[in-house]
Protein backbone atom coordinates (compact mmCIF):
# COMPACT_ATOMS: atom_id res chain seq x y z
CA UNK A 1 0.00 0.00 0.00
CA UNK A 2 2.77 2.44 0.91
CA UNK A 3 4.58 1.86 -2.37
CA UNK A 4 1.37 2.50 -4.28
CA UNK A 5 0.77 5.74 -2.36
CA UNK A 6 4.34 6.84 -3.07
CA UNK A 7 3.90 6.32 -6.78
CA UNK A 8 0.59 8.14 -6.75
CA UNK A 9 2.10 11.05 -4.84
CA UNK A 10 5.02 11.31 -7.24
CA UNK A 11 2.76 11.21 -10.26
CA UNK A 12 0.49 13.94 -8.99
CA UNK A 13 3.41 16.07 -7.80
CA UNK A 14 4.43 16.43 -11.44
CA UNK A 15 1.24 18.28 -12.36
CA UNK A 16 1.82 21.28 -10.09
CA UNK A 17 2.21 23.95 -12.74
CA UNK A 18 0.03 26.54 -14.42
CA UNK A 19 -0.47 30.16 -15.42
CA UNK A 20 -2.98 32.91 -14.79
CA UNK A 21 -4.43 35.58 -17.04
CA UNK A 22 -5.95 38.96 -16.34
CA UNK A 23 -9.55 40.03 -16.77
CA UNK A 24 -11.62 43.18 -16.97
CA UNK A 25 -13.32 44.57 -13.90
CA UNK A 26 -17.10 44.19 -13.80
CA UNK A 27 -19.09 47.21 -14.87
CA UNK A 28 -21.10 49.22 -12.35
CA UNK A 29 -19.34 48.12 -9.15
CA UNK A 30 -21.34 48.42 -5.94
CA UNK A 31 -18.24 49.46 -4.03
CA UNK A 32 -15.46 51.87 -4.99
CA UNK A 33 -13.01 50.28 -7.41
CA UNK A 34 -11.35 50.75 -10.79
CA UNK A 35 -13.58 50.74 -13.84
CA UNK A 36 -11.24 48.58 -15.83
CA UNK A 37 -8.05 46.79 -15.08
CA UNK A 38 -5.86 43.99 -16.39
CA UNK A 39 -3.65 41.73 -14.36
CA UNK A 40 -0.24 40.69 -15.67
CA UNK A 41 -0.04 36.94 -15.72
CA UNK A 42 2.79 34.74 -14.61
CA UNK A 43 4.42 32.80 -17.42
CA UNK A 44 5.76 29.48 -16.24
CA UNK A 45 8.34 27.97 -18.52
CA UNK A 46 9.68 24.40 -18.57
CA UNK A 47 6.34 23.03 -17.39
CA UNK A 48 6.32 19.44 -16.24
CA UNK A 49 4.19 17.06 -18.30
CA UNK A 50 0.58 17.14 -17.11
CA UNK A 51 -1.18 13.90 -16.28
CA UNK A 52 -4.89 14.43 -16.98
CA UNK A 53 -5.85 11.30 -15.07
CA UNK A 54 -7.74 12.03 -11.86
CA UNK A 55 -5.94 10.67 -8.81
CA UNK A 56 -7.65 7.50 -7.66
CA UNK A 57 -6.72 5.97 -4.35
CA UNK A 58 -8.19 3.87 -1.57
CA UNK A 59 -6.65 5.01 1.66
CA UNK A 60 -5.92 2.54 4.45
CA UNK A 61 -8.78 2.14 6.90
CA UNK A 62 -7.97 2.29 10.60
CA UNK A 63 -8.36 -0.77 12.74
CA UNK A 64 -10.93 -0.14 15.44
CA UNK A 65 -11.37 -1.50 18.94
CA UNK A 66 -12.87 -0.49 22.24
CA UNK A 67 -11.56 -0.87 25.77
CA UNK A 68 -13.74 -2.30 28.51
CA UNK A 69 -14.45 1.18 29.85
CA UNK A 70 -15.73 2.32 26.44
CA UNK A 71 -12.65 4.19 25.18
CA UNK A 72 -12.60 3.86 21.40
CA UNK A 73 -9.25 3.12 19.77
CA UNK A 74 -8.31 3.77 16.12
CA UNK A 75 -5.01 2.37 14.86
CA UNK A 76 -3.29 3.02 11.53
CA UNK A 77 -0.29 0.74 11.17
CA UNK A 78 2.83 2.18 9.57
CA UNK A 79 5.79 -0.22 9.57
CA UNK A 80 8.34 1.99 7.82
CA UNK A 81 10.10 3.35 10.90
CA UNK A 82 9.97 2.19 14.56
CA UNK A 83 8.02 5.12 15.91
CA UNK A 84 4.47 5.92 16.95
CA UNK A 85 2.25 8.95 17.45
CA UNK A 86 -1.03 9.06 19.33
CA UNK A 87 -3.72 11.62 20.03
CA UNK A 88 -6.26 11.43 22.83
CA UNK A 89 -9.15 13.44 21.42
CA UNK A 90 -11.41 14.76 24.20
CA UNK A 91 -14.78 15.66 22.72
CA UNK A 92 -15.02 18.87 24.74
CA UNK A 93 -13.18 22.00 23.67
CA UNK A 94 -13.73 25.70 24.06
CA UNK A 95 -17.38 25.28 23.11
CA UNK A 96 -17.77 23.52 26.48
CA UNK A 97 -16.43 26.52 28.42
CA UNK A 98 -18.82 28.01 30.98
CA UNK A 99 -20.13 31.31 29.54
CA UNK A 100 -18.59 33.19 32.45
CA UNK A 101 -15.17 31.53 32.11
CA UNK A 102 -14.00 31.67 28.49
CA UNK A 103 -10.78 29.79 27.92
CA UNK A 104 -11.18 27.13 30.63
CA UNK A 105 -10.72 24.24 28.17
CA UNK A 106 -7.60 25.95 26.80
CA UNK A 107 -6.20 26.54 30.30
CA UNK A 108 -6.91 22.94 31.30
CA UNK A 109 -5.05 21.52 28.31
CA UNK A 110 -2.12 23.88 28.83
CA UNK A 111 -1.70 22.91 32.49
CA UNK A 112 -2.10 19.14 32.21
CA UNK A 113 1.66 18.54 32.28
CA UNK A 114 2.38 20.84 35.22
CA UNK A 115 2.09 18.08 37.80
CA UNK A 116 0.22 14.83 38.53
CA UNK A 117 -0.40 12.64 41.57
CA UNK A 118 2.85 10.82 40.83
CA UNK A 119 5.10 13.43 39.20
CA UNK A 120 6.03 17.08 39.49
CA UNK A 121 6.22 19.37 36.48
CA UNK A 122 10.01 19.02 36.45
CA UNK A 123 9.85 15.24 36.66
CA UNK A 124 7.45 15.14 33.70
CA UNK A 125 9.75 17.34 31.63
CA UNK A 126 12.80 15.24 32.53
CA UNK A 127 11.00 11.99 31.77
CA UNK A 128 9.83 13.23 28.37
CA UNK A 129 13.39 14.23 27.53
CA UNK A 130 14.84 10.91 28.72
CA UNK A 131 12.35 8.99 26.56
CA UNK A 132 12.91 11.20 23.53
CA UNK A 133 9.14 11.78 23.48
CA UNK A 134 7.28 14.83 22.19
CA UNK A 135 4.16 16.00 24.06
CA UNK A 136 1.52 18.66 23.34
CA UNK A 137 -1.94 19.45 24.69
CA UNK A 138 -4.14 22.04 23.02
CA UNK A 139 -7.65 23.37 22.91
CA UNK A 140 -9.15 26.55 21.49
CA UNK A 141 -11.67 29.14 22.55
CA UNK A 142 -14.20 27.85 20.01
CA UNK A 143 -12.85 24.35 19.35
CA UNK A 144 -14.89 21.17 19.33
CA UNK A 145 -12.17 19.16 21.05
CA UNK A 146 -9.18 19.18 23.35
CA UNK A 147 -6.30 17.13 21.94
CA UNK A 148 -3.48 15.58 23.95
CA UNK A 149 -0.67 14.17 21.77
CA UNK A 150 2.52 12.23 22.33
CA UNK A 151 5.02 10.52 20.07
CA UNK A 152 8.17 8.49 20.52
CA UNK A 153 10.05 5.31 19.75
CA UNK A 154 8.20 2.00 19.77
CA UNK A 155 10.86 0.50 22.04
CA UNK A 156 9.71 2.98 24.72
CA UNK A 157 5.98 2.49 24.16
CA UNK A 158 5.24 1.13 27.65
CA UNK A 159 7.12 3.93 29.41
CA UNK A 160 5.56 6.59 27.21
CA UNK A 161 2.05 5.19 27.75
CA UNK A 162 2.60 5.21 31.50
CA UNK A 163 3.53 8.90 31.37
CA UNK A 164 0.79 9.75 28.85
CA UNK A 165 -1.93 8.12 30.95
CA UNK A 166 -0.69 9.79 34.12
CA UNK A 167 -0.82 13.26 32.54
CA UNK A 168 -4.28 12.73 31.05
CA UNK A 169 -5.88 11.03 34.03
CA UNK A 170 -4.17 12.43 37.11
CA UNK A 171 -3.31 16.12 36.75
CA UNK A 172 -3.32 18.01 40.04
CA UNK A 173 -3.04 21.56 38.71
CA UNK A 174 -0.72 22.66 41.55
CA UNK A 175 -1.71 26.17 42.72
CA UNK A 176 1.85 27.47 42.38
CA UNK A 177 1.97 26.29 38.75
CA UNK A 178 -1.42 27.87 38.06
CA UNK A 179 -0.16 31.20 39.42
CA UNK A 180 2.96 30.99 37.25
CA UNK A 181 0.80 30.25 34.23
CA UNK A 182 -1.45 33.22 34.94
CA UNK A 183 1.53 35.55 35.32
CA UNK A 184 3.10 34.33 32.07
CA UNK A 185 -0.15 34.50 30.15
CA UNK A 186 -1.04 38.01 31.30
CA UNK A 187 2.46 39.20 30.35
CA UNK A 188 2.11 37.56 26.93
CA UNK A 189 -1.23 39.29 26.41
CA UNK A 190 0.39 42.66 26.92
CA UNK A 191 2.91 41.81 24.22
CA UNK A 192 0.24 40.41 21.91
CA UNK A 193 -1.74 43.63 22.08
CA UNK A 194 1.15 45.37 20.36
CA UNK A 195 0.92 43.07 17.32
CA UNK A 196 -1.31 44.67 14.64
CA UNK A 197 -2.18 41.35 13.01
CA UNK A 198 -3.61 40.05 16.27
CA UNK A 199 -5.58 43.24 16.83
CA UNK A 200 -7.03 42.90 13.33
CA UNK A 201 -7.96 39.25 13.87
CA UNK A 202 -9.51 40.02 17.24
CA UNK A 203 -11.74 42.78 15.88
CA UNK A 204 -12.56 40.78 12.74
CA UNK A 205 -13.73 37.75 14.73
CA UNK A 206 -15.81 39.92 17.02
CA UNK A 207 -17.38 41.72 14.05
CA UNK A 208 -18.46 38.42 12.49
CA UNK A 209 -19.38 36.37 15.56
CA UNK A 210 -20.25 38.82 18.32
CA UNK A 211 -20.47 37.00 21.68
CA UNK A 212 -20.31 33.55 20.10
CA UNK A 213 -17.20 31.65 21.37
CA UNK A 214 -15.65 32.08 17.92
CA UNK A 215 -15.77 35.83 18.50
CA UNK A 216 -12.89 35.47 20.97
CA UNK A 217 -9.32 35.41 19.68
CA UNK A 218 -7.54 35.51 23.03
CA UNK A 219 -8.97 34.71 26.48
CA UNK A 220 -10.52 37.58 28.41
CA UNK A 221 -8.19 39.02 31.01
CA UNK A 222 -10.73 38.51 33.80
CA UNK A 223 -10.97 34.79 32.92
CA UNK A 224 -7.23 34.43 33.36
CA UNK A 225 -7.20 36.34 36.63
CA UNK A 226 -10.05 34.25 38.07
CA UNK A 227 -8.39 30.96 37.15
CA UNK A 228 -7.93 28.56 40.07
CA UNK A 229 -6.71 25.04 40.57
CA UNK A 230 -10.23 24.04 41.64
CA UNK A 231 -11.80 25.39 38.43
CA UNK A 232 -9.33 23.40 36.32
CA UNK A 233 -9.91 20.24 38.36
CA UNK A 234 -13.69 20.55 37.96
CA UNK A 235 -13.47 20.99 34.19
CA UNK A 236 -11.06 18.07 33.93
CA UNK A 237 -13.21 15.78 36.07
CA UNK A 238 -16.33 16.65 34.09
CA UNK A 239 -14.93 16.28 30.55
CA UNK A 240 -11.79 14.10 30.55
CA UNK A 241 -13.61 10.77 30.53
CA UNK A 242 -13.18 7.65 28.35
CA UNK A 243 -16.78 7.84 27.14
CA UNK A 244 -16.08 11.42 25.96
CA UNK A 245 -12.89 10.62 24.07
CA UNK A 246 -11.21 8.44 21.47
CA UNK A 247 -7.57 7.50 21.00
CA UNK A 248 -6.07 7.67 17.51
CA UNK A 249 -2.70 5.98 16.96
CA UNK A 250 -0.35 5.67 14.02
CA UNK A 251 2.92 3.78 14.02
CA UNK A 252 4.91 0.57 14.01
CA UNK A 253 2.62 -1.40 16.28
CA UNK A 254 -0.20 -3.91 15.84
CA UNK A 255 -3.60 -3.78 17.48
CA UNK A 256 -2.84 -7.10 19.15
CA UNK A 257 0.26 -5.60 20.75
CA UNK A 258 -1.35 -2.29 21.61
CA UNK A 259 -4.65 -3.24 23.25
CA UNK A 260 -3.22 -5.04 26.33
CA UNK A 261 -0.99 -2.05 26.99
CA UNK A 262 -3.92 0.36 26.68
CA UNK A 263 -6.01 -1.77 29.04
CA UNK A 264 -3.16 -1.66 31.53
CA UNK A 265 -2.82 2.12 31.53
CA UNK A 266 -6.34 3.29 30.64
CA UNK A 267 -8.58 0.32 31.45
CA UNK A 268 -9.59 1.53 34.92
CA UNK A 269 -10.21 5.11 33.75
CA UNK A 270 -13.79 5.56 34.93
CA UNK A 271 -16.55 6.77 32.61
CA UNK A 272 -19.07 9.32 33.87
CA UNK A 273 -21.95 11.43 32.66
CA UNK A 274 -20.50 14.35 30.70
CA UNK A 275 -22.18 17.77 30.44
CA UNK A 276 -23.51 18.23 26.90
CA UNK A 277 -21.61 20.64 24.67
CA UNK A 278 -24.01 23.03 22.98
CA UNK A 279 -22.96 24.80 19.81
CA UNK A 280 -24.47 28.30 19.83
CA UNK A 281 -26.14 29.56 16.69
CA UNK A 282 -24.41 32.22 14.63
CA UNK A 283 -26.23 35.33 13.40
CA UNK A 284 -24.52 36.93 10.38
CA UNK A 285 -23.99 40.70 10.41
CA UNK A 286 -26.93 42.43 8.76
CA UNK A 287 -24.93 45.15 7.02
CA UNK A 288 -21.44 46.11 5.95
CA UNK A 289 -19.34 47.91 8.55
CA UNK A 290 -15.77 49.18 8.84
CA UNK A 291 -13.75 48.96 12.06
CA UNK A 292 -10.59 51.03 12.34
CA UNK A 293 -8.24 50.22 15.22
CA UNK A 294 -6.06 53.27 15.84
CA UNK A 295 -2.34 52.53 16.06
CA UNK A 296 -0.59 55.91 16.24
CA UNK A 297 2.40 56.48 13.96
CA UNK A 298 1.98 53.09 12.30
CA UNK A 299 3.79 52.91 8.95
CA UNK A 300 1.48 50.19 7.65
CA UNK A 301 -2.17 49.27 7.60
CA UNK A 302 -3.23 45.72 8.37
CA UNK A 303 -6.41 44.99 6.42
CA UNK A 304 -8.79 42.12 6.98
CA UNK A 305 -12.16 41.70 5.34
CA UNK A 306 -14.63 38.89 4.86
CA UNK A 307 -17.89 37.17 5.62
CA UNK A 308 -19.28 34.20 7.49
CA UNK A 309 -18.96 31.05 5.42
CA UNK A 310 -20.14 27.47 5.68
CA UNK A 311 -19.97 24.42 7.93
CA UNK A 312 -17.56 21.55 7.31
CA UNK A 313 -20.29 19.27 5.96
CA UNK A 314 -21.94 21.83 3.66
CA UNK A 315 -22.47 20.50 0.10
CA UNK A 316 -20.68 23.62 -1.20
CA UNK A 317 -17.47 22.79 0.68
CA UNK A 318 -15.45 21.72 -2.36
CA UNK A 319 -16.69 24.57 -4.53
CA UNK A 320 -15.64 27.11 -1.86
CA UNK A 321 -12.32 25.28 -1.45
CA UNK A 322 -11.53 25.72 -5.14
CA UNK A 323 -12.86 29.28 -5.25
CA UNK A 324 -10.66 30.24 -2.31
CA UNK A 325 -7.64 28.66 -3.97
CA UNK A 326 -8.17 30.82 -7.05
CA UNK A 327 -8.90 33.94 -5.04
CA UNK A 328 -6.12 34.05 -2.49
CA UNK A 329 -4.83 30.72 -1.20
CA UNK A 330 -1.14 30.98 -2.00
CA UNK A 331 1.41 32.93 -4.05
CA UNK A 332 -0.12 31.83 -7.36
CA UNK A 333 -3.58 33.16 -6.49
CA UNK A 334 -5.18 36.38 -7.70
CA UNK A 335 -4.66 38.47 -4.57
CA UNK A 336 -0.93 37.77 -4.39
CA UNK A 337 -0.37 38.32 -8.09
CA UNK A 338 -2.28 41.59 -7.98
CA UNK A 339 -1.32 43.28 -4.71
CA UNK A 340 2.26 42.05 -4.52
CA UNK A 341 3.51 41.07 -7.97
CA UNK A 342 1.81 43.80 -10.00
CA UNK A 343 1.18 46.64 -7.54
CA UNK A 344 3.96 46.08 -5.01
CA UNK A 345 1.67 47.09 -2.14
CA UNK A 346 2.64 44.26 0.23
CA UNK A 347 4.88 41.28 0.83
CA UNK A 348 1.85 39.00 0.61
CA UNK A 349 -1.95 39.06 0.28
CA UNK A 350 -3.96 35.94 0.99
CA UNK A 351 -7.44 34.63 1.64
CA UNK A 352 -8.52 32.07 4.22
CA UNK A 353 -11.36 29.59 4.42
CA UNK A 354 -12.34 27.87 7.66
CA UNK A 355 -15.24 25.63 8.63
CA UNK A 356 -16.51 23.76 11.67
CA UNK A 357 -19.84 22.51 12.99
CA UNK A 358 -20.84 26.16 12.94
CA UNK A 359 -20.23 28.53 9.98
CA UNK A 360 -16.60 29.39 9.47
CA UNK A 361 -15.00 32.40 7.80
CA UNK A 362 -14.16 33.26 4.22
CA UNK A 363 -11.89 36.26 4.40
CA UNK A 364 -8.80 37.96 3.03
CA UNK A 365 -6.09 40.23 4.31
CA UNK A 366 -2.69 41.88 3.92
CA UNK A 367 -0.36 44.32 5.61
CA UNK A 368 0.28 47.26 3.27
CA UNK A 369 2.15 50.54 3.45
CA UNK A 370 -0.01 53.27 4.96
CA UNK A 371 0.14 55.43 1.85
CA UNK A 372 -1.31 52.67 -0.36
CA UNK A 373 -4.23 51.78 1.93
CA UNK A 374 -6.73 53.20 -0.55
CA UNK A 375 -5.17 51.39 -3.50
CA UNK A 376 -5.09 48.10 -1.61
CA UNK A 377 -8.76 48.40 -0.65
CA UNK A 378 -9.66 49.02 -4.29
CA UNK A 379 -7.77 45.94 -5.42
CA UNK A 380 -9.27 43.70 -2.75
CA UNK A 381 -12.76 44.78 -3.77
CA UNK A 382 -11.93 44.56 -7.45
CA UNK A 383 -10.83 40.94 -7.04
CA UNK A 384 -13.93 40.13 -4.98
CA UNK A 385 -16.19 41.64 -7.61
CA UNK A 386 -14.33 39.82 -10.38
CA UNK A 387 -14.75 36.47 -8.64
CA UNK A 388 -18.47 37.14 -8.26
CA UNK A 389 -19.19 38.59 -11.69
CA UNK A 390 -16.88 36.77 -14.12
CA UNK A 391 -16.49 33.03 -14.67
CA UNK A 392 -12.93 31.90 -14.04
CA UNK A 393 -11.00 30.74 -17.09
CA UNK A 394 -10.68 27.03 -17.85
CA UNK A 395 -6.91 27.20 -17.36
CA UNK A 396 -7.11 29.01 -14.02
CA UNK A 397 -9.72 26.56 -12.77
CA UNK A 398 -7.65 23.57 -13.86
CA UNK A 399 -4.51 24.96 -12.23
CA UNK A 400 -6.29 25.46 -8.90
CA UNK A 401 -7.78 21.98 -8.90
CA UNK A 402 -4.47 20.35 -9.82
CA UNK A 403 -2.74 22.25 -7.00
CA UNK A 404 -5.30 21.08 -4.43
CA UNK A 405 -5.19 17.48 -5.61
CA UNK A 406 -1.41 17.54 -5.79
CA UNK A 407 -1.13 18.83 -2.24
CA UNK A 408 -3.51 16.12 -1.09
CA UNK A 409 -1.48 13.45 -2.88
CA UNK A 410 1.76 14.58 -1.27
CA UNK A 411 0.10 14.46 2.16
CA UNK A 412 -0.52 10.73 1.72
CA UNK A 413 3.18 10.12 2.39
CA UNK A 414 2.86 11.49 5.94
CA UNK A 415 1.23 9.04 8.37
CA UNK A 416 0.30 11.87 10.74
CA UNK A 417 -1.67 13.52 7.93
CA UNK A 418 -3.51 10.27 7.24
CA UNK A 419 -4.30 9.99 10.94
CA UNK A 420 -5.55 13.57 11.03
CA UNK A 421 -7.85 12.79 8.10
CA UNK A 422 -9.26 9.88 10.08
CA UNK A 423 -9.84 12.12 13.11
CA UNK A 424 -11.58 14.75 10.96
CA UNK A 425 -13.72 12.05 9.38
CA UNK A 426 -14.82 10.83 12.80
CA UNK A 427 -15.50 14.23 14.36
CA UNK A 428 -17.66 15.36 11.44
CA UNK A 429 -19.16 11.94 10.73
CA UNK A 430 -17.98 12.02 7.10
CA UNK A 431 -18.68 9.05 4.79
CA UNK A 432 -16.29 6.10 4.90
CA UNK A 433 -15.02 6.85 1.38
CA UNK A 434 -14.71 10.61 1.92
CA UNK A 435 -10.94 10.83 1.50
CA UNK A 436 -10.88 8.20 -1.25
CA UNK A 437 -13.16 10.42 -3.33
CA UNK A 438 -11.55 13.74 -2.34
CA UNK A 439 -9.71 14.15 -5.69
CA UNK A 440 -12.85 13.40 -7.67
CA UNK A 441 -14.87 15.93 -5.67
CA UNK A 442 -12.28 18.64 -6.23
CA UNK A 443 -12.04 17.76 -9.92
CA UNK A 444 -15.83 17.95 -10.34
CA UNK A 445 -15.99 21.66 -9.39
CA UNK A 446 -16.90 23.83 -12.40
CA UNK A 447 -16.40 27.49 -13.24
CA UNK A 448 -20.12 27.93 -12.67
CA UNK A 449 -19.75 26.44 -9.18
CA UNK A 450 -16.97 28.90 -8.34
CA UNK A 451 -18.99 31.90 -9.46
CA UNK A 452 -22.12 30.60 -7.74
CA UNK A 453 -20.49 30.21 -4.31
CA UNK A 454 -18.68 33.53 -4.64
CA UNK A 455 -22.02 35.24 -5.26
CA UNK A 456 -23.80 33.23 -2.59
CA UNK A 457 -21.36 33.60 0.28
CA UNK A 458 -19.26 36.68 -0.42
CA UNK A 459 -22.11 39.13 0.06
CA UNK A 460 -20.42 42.50 -0.33
CA UNK A 461 -23.27 44.25 1.45
CA UNK A 462 -22.64 42.21 4.62
CA UNK A 463 -18.87 42.13 4.42
CA UNK A 464 -16.99 43.22 7.54
CA UNK A 465 -13.84 45.30 7.06
CA UNK A 466 -11.16 45.78 9.70
CA UNK A 467 -8.08 47.98 9.48
CA UNK A 468 -5.32 48.50 12.03
CA UNK A 469 -3.22 51.58 11.41
CA UNK A 470 -2.84 55.31 11.99
CA UNK A 471 -6.45 56.48 11.96
CA UNK A 472 -5.47 60.09 11.36
CA UNK A 473 -4.06 59.12 7.95
CA UNK A 474 -6.50 56.45 6.77
CA UNK A 475 -9.83 57.28 8.42
CA UNK A 476 -11.23 59.25 5.48
CA UNK A 477 -10.19 56.53 3.02
CA UNK A 478 -11.91 53.75 4.96
CA UNK A 479 -15.06 55.80 5.60
CA UNK A 480 -15.88 55.46 1.88
CA UNK A 481 -16.47 51.74 2.28
CA UNK A 482 -19.18 51.73 4.93
CA UNK A 483 -20.20 53.04 8.36
CA UNK A 484 -16.97 53.56 10.28
CA UNK A 485 -16.18 52.93 13.94
CA UNK A 486 -12.77 53.97 15.32
CA UNK A 487 -11.44 51.99 18.29
CA UNK A 488 -8.32 51.86 20.43
CA UNK A 489 -6.17 48.74 20.85
CA UNK A 490 -8.41 47.54 23.69
CA UNK A 491 -11.55 47.78 21.56
CA UNK A 492 -12.87 50.95 23.18
CA UNK A 493 -14.53 53.56 20.93
CA UNK A 494 -12.49 56.67 20.17
CA UNK A 495 -14.58 59.78 19.81
CA UNK A 496 -11.60 62.04 19.07
CA UNK A 497 -8.07 61.65 17.78
CA UNK A 498 -5.08 63.66 18.93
Amino acid sequence: MNARLRSLSLGVALVLSGSWVGAQAPSGPQLPGPATQSLKGVVLKRKAPINREILRVRLPRPQEARLKNGLEVLLLEDRRIPTFSMQMVILSGGLADPPDHRGLAQFTAALLREGTKRRTSQQIAERLEALGASFTAVSGLSSLTSVVSISGLVESLDEVLDLFADIIRNPTFPPEEVERYKTRTLAQLQLQRTIPQLLAQERFNRALYGEHPAGWTIPPVDSIRRLTSDALARFHAAHYRPNNAFLAVVGDVTLRELLPKLERFFGDWEPAEVPPMTIPSVTPPSARKVYLVHRPESVQTVLQLGVLGITRTDPDYFAVLVANRIFGDGPAARLFLNLREEKGYTYGAYSTFTSSKFPGVWGAGAAVRTEVTEGAMREFLYELQRLREEPVSAEELENAKRALIGSFALSLERPEELLQNIITQKIYNLPADYWDTYPQKVSAVTAEDVQRVARKYFDLERMQIVAVGDARRIRDVLARYGPLEVLDAEGRPLSALN
